[in-house]
Formats: C-alpha cells, sequence, structure tokens
C-alpha cells in the first residue's frame, strides 16, 4: 500500500513551472557556453593569422621593401617576363584539356552503368594521393631522351621532357580531377531524366548535351576549373622534374624558388606577390561563385 502511495501521480516529481522537460532533458548541440564558442573562434582566427594572413603580409612586405619601382623592375626582367608567360600558356592549355576531359568522364560515369565504375573513379582520385615529384619522375622515365618514345620524339623534334610539352603533361596530370570531382555529384544529383526526355522528342547527342546537360552543371564546372587554374599555376614539383629547371622551361614558382637561390629577395618576392595575386583572384571568384550561386554548388558540396 505504501509503495503504490510512493508511485501514484500526487507523490510523483513534478517539473518546475516554465520549464519544459525536454528542453531540459536534451541541449541543442549549438548551445554551447559562450566562453567555449568564443575559445574556438580564436583559436581558428590564430591559426588563419599565423599560417595565411602572416605569410601573405611578410611576402608583400619584402616584395615592397626597396618600393614600388623596384618591384615593378624586377617583374619587367626577362627572367620574370618568361616565366610569367610560360605560366599563362600552360594554364590557358591545361584548363581546357581538363575540361574536356572532366565532362567526359562525369558523362561517362553518371549516364551509364558498367563494370568497374567505382575502379575508374578511384583512378581519377588518383593525382590526390600520388606525389607530383613521383608524377614528374614517371613522365621522365617514359618520355625521357634514354628511352626509345623519347629518343624517337627527340629525333623528330618533337621533345617531351624539358620542353613545354612536359610540363603541360604534369601540370594536366596534377589537375585533371579538380573538374571530374566537381561534376560527378551534380551530375549524379541531377539524375537523366531531362537528357532522356530530350532524346525522346527526337534531339541529337550534342544537342542534347548543349542545351539540356550543360546549363545544368555550368556553374560546378566553372568553380571546377577555377580550382583547376589555381593549382597549375601553383605546381612546383611535377614541374621542377619534367623541367630540369631549364631557362626556357621555367614557371613562376620555379623561378621565385631560382631567384631566391641567387639573393634576387626583391625579385623573388615580387613575382611570388604576383602569383599570390592570381591566387587571390581566384579566391574571389571562387567566393562569388559560392555565394551567388550555392543552390547549383549544392549537390558538388554534398558530394564532398
Amino acid at each position: 500500500m505504501s509503495d503504490f502511495a510512493a508511485g501514484s501521480p500526487a507523490n510523483r516529481p513534478q517539473p518546475q513551472p516554465g520549464i519544459n522537460p525536454n528542453e531540459a532533458r536534451f541541449q541543442a548541440p549549438t548551445d554551447e557556453p559562450l566562453l567555449l564558442r568564443w575559445s574556438l573562434i580564436a583559436i581558428a582566427a590564430f591559426f588563419l593569422i599565423l599560417l595565411v594572413f602572416a605569410p601573405l603580409t611578410a611576402v608583400f612586405a619584402e616584395a615592397l621593401s626597396k618600393g614600388w619601382g623596384a618591384a615593378v623592375k624586377s617583374l619587367q626582367s626577362r627572367e620574370a617576363i618568361s616565366a610569367i608567360k610560360l605560366t599563362l600558356l600552360v594554364a590557358a592549355i591545361v584548363v581546357p584539356l581538363n575540361a574536356v576531359f572532366g565532362i567526359a568522364a562525369a558523362w561517362f560515369i553518371t549516364k551509364f552503368d558498367f563494370r568497374g565504375k567505382a575502379f575508374l573513379i578511384t583512378l581519377i582520385d588518383l593525382p590526390f594521393s600520388v606525389s607530383p615529384v613521383v608524377a614528374g619522375l614517371c613522365i621522365v622515365l617514359l618520355f625521357g631522351a634514354n628511352t626509345a618514345i623519347g629518343a624517337w620524339l627527340v629525333a623528330n623534334g618533337f621533345p617531351i621532357v624539358f620542353a613545354l610539352p612536359g610540363i603541360v603533361l604534369a601540370t594536366v596530370f596534377v589537375t585533371f580531377p579538380f573538374v571530374a570531382r566537381e561534376l560527378i555529384p551534380v551530375m549524379i544529383e541531377q539524375g537523366r531524366a531531362e537528357e532522356e526526355a530530350a532524346l525522346t522528342l527526337g534531339a541529337s547527342g550534342w544537342r542534347t548535351f548543349f542545351t539540356v546537360t550543360l546549363p545544368n552543371i555550368r556553374w560546378a564546372l566553372l568553380y571546377g576549373l577555377l580550382l583547376c587554374n589555381a593549382r597549375a599555376m601553383g605546381e612546383f614539383g611535377a614541374v621542377a622534374v619534367v623541367s630540369g629547371k631549364r631557362e626556357s622551361a621555367t614557371t613562376m614558382p620555379l623561378r621565385i624558388e631560382m631567384f631566391y637561390n641567387e639573393y634576387l629577395s626583391v625579385a623573388a618576392f615580387s613575382l611570388a606577390g604576383l602569383l599570390a595575386f592570381f591566387a587571390l583572384l581566384t579566391l574571389l571568384l571562387k567566393t562569388w561563385l559560392e555565394s551567388r550561386h550555392a543552390d547549383a554548388l549544392s549537390a558538388s558540396r554534398r558530394g564532398h
């Protein structure tokens, strides 16, 4: 009888007025103490300042240490102009090639079912795990003048290693996953219904691609091309191996190292500042795309 009385509703603990029992029991993940939130923000800001803003500030400060005139004059030297031209030329070749490859790979993977699809996706991701130096060395071992293929190409006036084709090959290898990896999640999200409807209505394959597929993936494609361009202009390891750091095959990252080793600090940091400016410009375009076309890129974000 006493047990029944103790367990009766009148004797049970009652919730305090004004407090929701569910709210008292469960806490939202974001309802952290204010001190903890500000501590996390301070830690993130500290690492950003230490690893990003401080090095960038140091680069521009060193470049302008002797004034704007010295910095501009160093960028007008024959070596600097040659490196800038070669870097822009390589990017102008590599980015369209990666656009073609990325669209073709994404189309093939998302629109067709076949055995080995997972293995093909793994191959596309291979440059993310292979060192760029190893990639450059593989190109040298395959197309070097001491190999059968390389010797034949040199004899016919088409050298690969220590020339522009080798730099392009090395840069294509380290950058080709960017476009494909941006397009694949978007095209999976969109499915095949629109393309199949267009084909049912009599549209050709090319017309379906240009009028249906390409408009749906245009922002993800542009986003991938921006990432590809940024990596192509800043690539060092693979290009250093393939070019041999020769004067005629020196890109901006290689020329920066050569200037620095020759104790031409103003020239080195001025060229580094220009390369950083290109990177910041790419970052601004990337940020604009993310803010202006967030819905079109959301599928890509989920894929990563």
